[in-house]
């Protein structure tokens, strides 16, 4: 027997792993998840993007922030070199995940060592050293994970770990929130100082997820018979048609999404006027519904395809997008306060499905034991999209500053003259529309990619109907509320099936 086949042989033993040692692994990958949402709850979305304003941060520069992380992801492509060297992939990821999680410890500091010009130049420069070194650890985790969940679990499980995750961050969420009023109110002149404590606490919380990442057993890397070198097996994802459709569809998406969601924030607070303790609960309200779903769409994953569903929620998703635009007619109105709660459900139980569905179904569709230039690949690409996007808002926002668009239905009569305000688009709302035209650009890309398992979407929204409905009878206990539970799904049943 030649050495290579031996060599193989001996690699695929390698990479099964025992019953134990492999539910032992999962339990780790999912405190993980638990620990590293606590970092990302108290270091990043609106409480990051609040302090660079507290800081006197313009719109561009939140667009800049928001790109900084995607676009460092293109160190996947040498990172590809480093893994196949070493083939040790979870030594990789903890000491890539260590470098890059002491950035928020640097960054805590910042409001207490430098003035706010300088803090904010430096908040780039931690940033940017946080993304790299994530890059890095992301690109060998994938392919660890890849190889050690079985497929048959990976949308049970994925949709278990966000779900929990989730449920930390909630609580978390609005205990942050309410120590950042708190703090305001106390330390009025002080406030940059609270984020420093906030910050803190998920750099500690970040590093207790090391530890987890570090007690997760590694399969070997399958050997490869004939390794091509880099540049072939960077070509390999764009010679897989199905797969170059996939990065096609991943790409115009993470698009659409990175143009307008960095802004939600930022919108929020300054155009609506809003505190940031009703931004939060705004936020918990979409998780709330997050976890809710995940659970259903992970076992939708696995019974049907990640396609079917994110055929179900992606339209689901951009149509978020458009809503943003009607929250001011011109300015804040008595619809406005609704309009926000039900965007924020609609992107919880969206969001749910998009997520676990487009992470899943690129591990899926990606070769095993060669699945990490394929990984890398659509790492790259959504990176780019993702980098290029929230630039190109920020500098929208700034250029539609003092534009309008306005769209007036007028009645004229002898009693009375009567206006109504259709339509009215200024400065955010120009690229909200315009991520909710890109995103339909992208679900029209998707309906090309081929996956195992995919079924209509009106099947998905029947069976979806059918567990909400479920549910929401096993609530209750009394029979007047399942006849009004009963009415509005069997007739929004009956339209889907038109």
């Amino acid at each position: 027997m030649k050495k290579t086949d031996t060599d193989n042989m001996k690699s695929v033993e390698q990479s099964i792993l025992p019953e134990p040692e492999l539910e032992r692994g999962l339990r780790a990958v999912i405190r993980d998840g638990m620990a590293s949402q606590a970092m990302v709850t108290l270091t990043g979305g609106p409480f990051l993007v609040a302090l660079m304003l507290a800081m006197g941060a313009s719109n561009l520069a939140i667009g800049l922030m928001a790109a900084i992380p995607p676009l460092a992801h293109l160190v996947q492509i040498p990172s590809l070199l480093l893994i196949e060297k070493v083939r040790k992939r979870r030594m990789i990821s903890v000491s890539a995940s260590v470098l890059s999680r002491m950035s928020w410890l640097f960054i805590a500091l910042i409001p207490l060592l430098f003035p706010m010009e300088m803090g904010l130049k430096l908040i780039f420069v931690a940033i940017t050293f946080n993304a790299v070194f994530s890059a890095v650890s992301n690109s060998s985790w994938n392919s660890w994970m890849r190889d050690l969940i079985p497929e048959d679990r990976l949308g049970s499980f994925y949709s278990r770990r966000m779900m929990l995750a989730s449920m930390l961050g909630i609580p978390l969420s609005f205990a942050a929130a309410f120590y950042l009023d708190q703090w305001k109110i106390s330390f009025p002149n002080h406030e940059t100082y609270a984020y420093s404590i906030l910050f803190s606490l998920g750099f500690f919380a970040g590093m207790l997820g090391v530890y987890f990442i570090s007690t997760i057993p590694e399969p070997r890397m399958l050997y490869v018979p004939g390794r091509p070198g880099f540049f072939s097996m960077m070509a390999k994802p764009f010679q897989d048609e199905n797969f170059k459709n996939l990065l096609m569809f991943m790409g115009s998406w993470s698009f659409a999404v990175n143009l307008a969601a960095p802004f939600f924030t930022v919108y929020m607070l300054k155009r609506l006027h809003l505190d940031m303790s009703f931004i939060i609960g705004l936020s918990i309200l979409s998780q709330v519904v997050n976890v809710g779903f995940l659970r259903i769409w992970g076992r939708f994953s696995d019974r049907f395809s990640n396609k079917s569903i994110l055929g179900v929620c992606g339209p689901l998703f951009i149509f978020c997008f458009l809503a943003w635009t009607f929250t001011t007619m011109p300015d804040t109105y008595i619809l406005t306060l609704p309009l926000l709660i039900m965007i924020h459900i609609l992107i919880g139980i969206s969001i749910a499905g998009v997520a676990l569905a487009s992470g899943n179904i690129s591990l899926k569709l990606a070769p095993k034991g060669q699945a990490t230039a394929f990984l890398v690949a659509n790492s790259v690409v959504n990176s780019l999209a993702a980098g290029i996007a929230p630039i190109l808002g920020g500098k929208f926002a700034d250029f539609f500053a003092d534009k309008e668009l306005a769209w007036t239905l007028k009645w004229t009569g002898p009693d009375k003259d009567l206006s109504i305000q259709t339509l009215n688009l200024q400065q955010w709302d120009f690229f909200f529309f315009l991520a909710f035209f890109v995103g339909l650009y992208s679900l029209h890309r998707l309906t090309i990619v081929k996956e195992k398992g995919e079924v209509e979407e009106k099947i998905i929204v029947r069976l979806l109907f059918s567990e909400v409905r479920r549910k929401m009878l096993d609530l209750s206990t009394i029979g007047g509320l399942r006849q009004i539970v009963n009415f509005p799904f069997a007739i929004m049943r009956q339209f889907t099936s038109l």
